[in-house]
């Protein structure tokens, strides 16, 4: 049990931030399903952004290893735009 100021605060601390981990992945895993799904080849090229940005964006808060980031958005560049 947590006794100590210090071990008080990493325990509020990082509850804040694993719901807030728990939000970004969830959106990234949404976007990744928006792109394969999408059968528009606009929208899905927009949809395709979008999540390469999160993607980005996970990596860098090292949500997700940089390496599988690298790996997601060249499995969703090789999908052919109309399928």
């Amino acid at each position: 049990m947590a006794r100590s100021r210090q071990s008080l605060k990493r325990r509020r601390t990082d509850k804040v931030k694993a719901h807030r981990n728990r939000a970004r992945m969830r959106a990234l895993r949404t976007a990744i399903r928006n792109v394969t799904s999408t059968e528009d080849p606009e929208k899905r090229t927009e949809s395709l952004r979008k999540a390469q940005s999160l993607i980005d964006r996970a990596a860098r808060k090292r949500l997700i290893h940089p390496n599988k980031a690298d790996r997601l958005k060249s499995s969703l560049m090789e999908q052919p735009l109309e399928q």
